[in-house]
């Protein structure tokens, strides 16, 4: 169902005050696009209840502080987050990357199962490396040969709103790793933040997850064509301002939030 035209405009009229002095991430600290790719297989529900520092830096919480602490064991470690060392870990090597003082990672032993079924993919397809998978897609988003098509075939990255593999997309393009020849196939990712700002801006009405899930994305991509930003941009914009602001964009529903997630499901 699309959005509401008015809602769209006053939306993007607000996103270009904000994007006119933001600088989007360039992702720098991810090391190589493998990185990129087993951090965002496990970037989910991460269990911290708290924020911490890592290596003086921070505080992080919540996924960045899941990712502060994966590219930590990668400096450490180089090859650390690569298929070869991700194949047929057990749960407690992984819980051992991720350990925040007294906190500790939500459920290693299904994340251990993900970097597995990664791996295996991985190196049964592309040789273990993420270049040849980025290589075979052909500069492509979209398509059956496109990298979200890639990405899909494997457990972590099997959401059909494509969260992660947006997210993998994302970092891989703005690194300079990935040329995506079909930018029009760019969508925001449809997490709890955006769909709470979605919610209570009026873009999108409550309902279950999955509709919820589906409509703010599909706002979110009118946003950014009425704004003349891209949905990458976007996406970016309004999860990082917009986890400690529920109002950035507008309160015009009242105090709305996200759905709950549904249980058992590595997305949203």
């Amino acid at each position: 169902m699309p959005a509401d035209s008015e809602a769209v405009k006053r939306v993007a009229a607000r996103v270009k005050e904000l994007a006119a002095d933001y600088e989007p991430p360039t992702f720098q600290e991810v090391p190589h696009p493998d990185a990129a790719l087993f951090l965002a297989a496990i970037d989910h529900q991460t269990g911290y209840t708290e924020p911490h520092e890592v290596d003086g830096e921070g505080p992080y919480e919540g996924s960045a502080l899941l990712w502060a602490l994966g590219l930590r064991a990668e400096r450490r470690a180089p090859g650390a987050l690569t298929a070869r060392s991700m194949l047929g870990g057990p749960a407690e090597a992984t819980a051992a990357v991720f350990p925040a003082g007294q906190d500790a990672l939500q459920d290693p032993e299904r994340r251990a199962k993900l970097w597995d079924d990664l791996a295996k993919g991985m190196l049964k397809d592309y040789g273990g490396q993420a270049e040849a998978l980025i290589e075979a897609s052909g500069g492509k988003l979209g398509e059956q040969g496109g990298v979200l098509f890639r990405l899909s075939q494997f457990d972590a990255f099997a959401d059909p709103l494509r969260k992660k593999a947006f997210l993998v997309a994302k970092i891989w393009e703005r690194r300079g790793w990935l040329e995506v020849s079909d930018p029009q196939n760019w969508e925001v990712s449809a997490d709890n933040v955006l769909m709470r700002l979605a919610l209570r801006s009026g873009l999108v009405e409550e309902g279950d997850v999955d509709p919820v899930r589906e409509q703010t994305r599909d706002a979110f991509k009118q946003v950014a064509d009425e704004a003349g930003i891209s949905p990458p941009v976007l996406d970016d914009l309004l999860w990082e301002r917009g986890r400690e602001g529920p109002d950035l964009i507008g309160n015009e529903a009242g105090d709305l939030v996200e759905p709950a997630r549904r249980e058992g499901v590595v997305f949203y």
